[in-house]
């Protein structure tokens, strides 16, 4: 059985390429697969492996005090979803390209996975607005299913949100706009750029689909939620969609 981990955590790395050959050097140690993205801004990572390895690749990276609050969400497959190890050091560990956007400026407003669901329940936020549900990802991962009823854009890139969403502004004024992705990282970016440019009760879903699942299971959610490794999606329970290779 095996082990995978995404996480993602911003927080100020000055040595990036130090960061990004001790993370090599551990998970080769580890005997794990996936792929890994460091950058000024932080870490980003999608591994996978004995449950053990995992656990002591963990420790390991945690034992830096940038790190030490960085959370893993888990799920489990009979065979591996990796096919080897990529780290990688790029400008961004999630490209948005907006100047406006860092999350090392503020973190924007998150609601949990069951406030969100009681929101669903009873059709508005705690103050009586209306909640809307905005998609981040693009059009393939939303073909794979999304929340029921959610705004889903017709984008192919991340960096294309910012000018599909601008025809929706007026519309969503009002409205508290929940962001959501498939582990929470896209909307770190999306939301403050929201905040900063017209949409003043946007927040984020904590912890994203992946989280969501975790907590609370389908409810309101159609289908599965697609993945970047060989299980394509996982199902409200964290099961794959099909066997890997």
């Amino acid at each position: 059985m095996y082990t995978s981990i995404a996480a993602y955590h911003f927080v100020a790395i000055d040595d990036p390429c130090v960061v990004a050959d001790r993370v090599r050097a551990r998970a080769i140690s580890d005997g794990l697969l996936g792929t890994v993205l460091v950058a000024r801004e932080g870490i980003n990572l999608f591994l996978a492996g004995a449950g053990g390895a995992v656990d002591a690749f963990l420790a390991a990276l945690r034992e830096d005090p940038r790190f030490a609050a960085l959370h893993a969400k888990r799920s489990h497959s009979a065979d591996a979803p990796f096919a080897r190890l990529k780290v990688k050091v790029k400008p961004e560990i999630i490209s948005f390209r907006r100047e406006d956007a860092s999350p090392l400026d503020g973190r924007a407003p998150s609601v949990a996975p069951h406030t969100l669901a009681r929101w669903l329940d009873a059709g508005c936020d705690d103050a009586g607005r209306r909640v809307v549900l905005l998609d981040t990802r693009n059009r393939e991962e939303v073909g794979h299913g999304s929340f029921r009823g959610a705004l889903a854009l017709p984008i192919d890139n991340f960096t294309d949100l910012p000018q599909a969403l601008d025809a929706h502004r007026d519309a969503l004024a009002d409205a508290t706009v929940v962001g959501f992705c498939t582990g929470g990282i896209r909307c770190e970016k999306a939301v403050p750029w929201m905040r900063a440019n017209g949409f003043a009760h946007a927040v984020q879903l904590e912890g994203g689909i992946l989280g969501y699942f975790d907590e609370i299971g389908g409810h309101g959610y159609d289908g599965n939620c697609f993945v970047f490794d060989a299980r394509i999606a996982l199902d409200p329970a964290l099961r794959p969609m099909k066997a890997t290779a």
